[in-house]
């Protein structure tokens, strides 16, 4: 009977993935005011999987002046990066966490993406690769941290290093060009984590005074579907107290905000942030925006302001009415996961005031959308202009997925890092 069950639901993983709609152009939906289509409501999203295929000798795609060649290679599911004050690069390489089955639907939806992602899994560790000599190969890769917990985010203040596990923040003492950490740390603070834990990445930064700690903490679900009371503390960021560990909501309906970074030219805080899903290929826009504090950004009632969710019940108008925009929008479903501000050194002077986002790469929509790292100007503290496409080549020309990006980071020269979770690949662009 369970084989049965089995093949049936892989039949209908197999006959839905290959039925979703296409969605129209993408360029209506990047800026400031978003073109947003009619919601299209399903039974069952429609699933457009870019099936992996290798590099094969072959590197992204980056602007004519600059180069893009393999930092390093071989890691176990890698996540994130983080450069440390002199230079050495953190890979974190998490093992994501089990989420329990809910619903039938879950099962095909799941088993469906899981064709488009790497089958190596992490080890919930971080490594440590030293570039000493400025080349853009390391010479020392070495064990920094593990017997960690899923981890995602990572920053340093001082010498205290926070690591950002899925269920708290951990401190450990550094002493700078170490190379491995071995003591067991102190947990800062518990973090929403299991036994859902369906957003599970935790994206971490300090304030620039280094007074503070900032945590994304993504929702539940995709659309509260397991219940309000699994969405406690959930679809927010919080402002932690380095010192106490004592926390605050610093913004919240951000359903799963990520790329947590200040901007160096206001120290304003910003985030991408993964909108919710199965409203059709255009809804709804994934964005960019700065985060101000004490403001709701509108999930589950409502989004890009106040158009209004209709499958959140209760319903709640007074939520709705205080819900403001994002300053930026991506395009529905390019699935932002990093960010970085330009560095005024390391690449052409195109590139020096603006920011790179990592584009993971949609699901659920026709024709594929995001798969890139994507370049925002900035003028006077604020987007000012398109989109670009800045690294791209993750999709080959039939449409394959080689490498999908997440977060990103600028090296001790400015060039910048990419992990890319397929490939499970550090990509470095710098100048030829």
């Amino acid at each position: 009977m369970r084989a049965a069950y089995l093949l049936a639901v892989g039949a209908s993983c197999l006959a839905l993935a290959g039925c979703g709609s296409s969605g129209g152009p993408t360029d209506a939906q990047v800026g400031p005011n978003p073109t947003l289509p009619a919601q299209n409501q399903y039974l069952m999203p429609p699933m457009h999987i870019a099936t992996p295929t290798a590099w094969n000798g072959d590197v992204p795609t980056v602007p004519a002046d600059l180069k893009a060649t393999a930092f390093a290679t071989g890691f176990k599911n890698v996540r994130s990066v983080y450069v440390l004050p002199n230079g050495d690069v953190l890979a974190i390489e998490p093992k994501a966490p089990q989420e329990p089955i809910g619903r039938p639907k879950d099962i095909i939806v799941g088993w469906v993406q899981s064709m488009g992602h790497s089958k190596v899994k992490g080890e919930d560790k971080i490594e440590l690769l030293r570039d000493a000599d400025g080349d853009g190969k390391p010479e020392l890769r070495t064990t920094f941290l593990e017997h960690l917990h899923a981890p995602f985010g990572v920053v340093l203040v001082g010498n205290d290093l926070y690591v950002a596990n899925t269920d708290g923040i951990v401190r450990y003492a550094y002493q700078p060009g170490a190379a491995q950490i071995t003591d067991k740390g102190t947990l800062l603070t518990e973090l929403p984590g299991g036994p859902i834990d369906h957003h599970w990445t935790k994206s971490l930064t300090a304030s620039p005074d280094g007074t503070k700690l900032y945590v994304g903490i993504g929702s539940n679900s995709n659309i509260t579907e397991n219940g309000m009371e699994a969405e406690k503390d959930r679809a927010r960021i919080w402002e932690v107290d380095r010192t106490t560990g004592a926390h605050r909501d610093y913004a919240t309906g951000l359903r799963n905000p990520n790329g947590l970074t200040f901007n160096p030219e206001t120290g304003q805080l910003w985030a991408v942030i993964n909108e919710r899903d199965e409203l059709g290929p255009d809804l709804v826009p994934d964005y960019m925006t700065s985060v101000k504090p004490g403001a709701f950004y509108g999930w589950p009632w409502s989004y890009w302001g106040q158009h209004e969710d209709p499958r959140v019940m209760p319903k709640r108008p007074d939520m709705v009415a205080k819900a403001i925009p994002a300053d930026y929008s991506l395009g529905s479903h390019v699935a932002p996961l990093g960010m970085a501000f330009a560095s005024a050194r390391g690449l052409t002077p195109a590139y020096t005031n603006g920011a790179f986002v990592g584009e993971h790469g949609s699901w659920d929509r026709g024709h594929f959308n995001g798969y890139r790292i994507a370049w925002i100007p900035f003028s006077g503290g604020r987007p000012s202009g398109k989109a670009q496409d800045f690294v791209t080549g993750f999709l080959d020309a039939n449409g394959r997925a080689r490498g999908r990006p997440v977060g990103i980071a600028l090296d001790k020269t400015g060039a910048l890092l990419i992990a890319d979770d397929l490939s499970n690949t550090i990509w470095r662009v710098s100048p030829k």
